[in-house]
This record gives structure tokens, sequence and C-alpha cells, in this order.
């Protein structure tokens, strides 16, 4: 598991993977919004390698200023409490990358995206994969892993979940899972339905691409 835009499992050098896979699943020249878009670094590559019209939403000003800094189109505001304020179908594809944990409301947050556009790409962390469950079976604590560097008290995660966990959620907002790539040990695995028991015992963390049903 990954704490919001901190590096893990699953990076390529200094560049988290589920950035990478993002970034190449968006549309050349396509209208996009970076839900919790940290410092930019998935917003850069969307405007510069994909040249999508893109737009971020941060909660932090440190991550503001320095996707301004890197001249890229971000405002100050919080993913449970403003997106109320973007139009529907304001944008071709809506993403919320490695944030949704840290949410206080994942099934609005997520609500909002589809009203906001009708292509959610979504990356999670899973906390069914088999050494959290065992940590929590042979030691009775909270894990720390590579994944999930931070203790249970600094940790930015509020509503870990499981892949089936997530899924269950999409299906009760008739979002239709239309590929998903899961990712363990750096290694991708795409598929084009929702991830079954073994993904969500194996994964470390998934991407997922979600349209409207």
């Amino acid at each position: 598991m990954i704490d919001p835009k901190a590096g893990a499992d699953g990076n390529l050098g200094n560049k988290r993977i589920d950035l990478e896979l993002i970034a190449d699943m968006v549309e050349s020249g396509s209208r996009v919004l970076d839900i919790g878009c940290g410092r930019g670094e998935l917003l850069d590559l969307l405007v510069n390698r994909r040249q999508a019209d893109g737009r971020g939403l941060e909660l932090s000003q440190a991550g503001v200023n320095a996707c301004v800094a890197r001249g890229l189109s971000v405002v100050q505001g919080n993913a449970d409490t403003d997106l109320s304020y973007y139009p529907d179908n304001g944008f071709d594809t809506v993403i919320l990358s490695q944030t949704l944990q840290a949410t206080q409301k994942p099934r609005e947050v997520l609500r909002e995206m589809a009203r906001i556009g009708p292509q959610l790409i979504v990356s999670i962390p899973n906390f069914g994969h088999w050494r959290v469950r065992a940590h929590l079976a042979l030691r009775g604590r909270m894990p720390e892993t590579k994944a999930l560097a931070s203790s249970w008290y600094e940790t930015a995660n509020i509503h870990l979940c499981t892949l089936l966990d997530f899924t269950d959620l999409c299906a009760e907002l008739d979002l239709k899972v239309a590929q998903c790539i899961t990712l363990t040990n750096g290694r991708a695995h795409q598929s084009t339905k929702a991830p079954g028991s073994w993904q969500n015992l194996t994964a470390e963390q998934a991407v997922f691409v979600l349209q409207r049903s």
C-alpha cells in the first residue's frame, strides 16, 4: 500500500509507475482533471506528453505552489467538499491517483467524479494483499511494509480498502470497470474486467479505468 503521493514499490526510478500507466491511458488532447495532484508529477506528464488540457485540484498549499512553478493550472481545494463547483461533463477524464483512501467520503467523491466526466481513472493501494493479511494475522499489529511505510498514527490513509471492496462500491455507483491494471513488485498485469480473489490477494495496488453505465 502507498500513502498518497509517496514513493514505494512500483516506482520506476523516482517516478511512480502508476502515474506512467495513467498518463498512457489518457487520450491525447483531452480535457483532464487531476484531483489530489500533489506536486504535479502526473499533471506534467499529461500536459507535456499527452498534450492534454490538464487542470488540477490540490489540498496543500505547498503542492499548489510546486504545480504553479511547473506552469500547471492548479487550484487549492478539497476533494471532499469542492468537487461540487465543477460543471457536469466538464472534463473527458477525471483522475484520482492514490488519494481515495485519504478522503473523508470516498463514495461521494466517486459520485462527484462520475458527474464531472464520463471516464474515471482511479489508482488505489490494496489492503487485501497477502503480506498485509499475514502481518495482521501473525503479529496482531497494523502492517508496515515498503508500500505502507508510515506508522498507523502518521499515515494520511483513513479509508483503506481491498480491490474487491472497491469494485463493490463501483457497482453500487453504476460504474463499469473498463480496464484494470494490477501492480505487484513493479510488474503490471492488465485486464478488461474487474479483479478477482487472486488479484485481491497478490496485487499491491491497482489502476482502474471506470465508465458510467
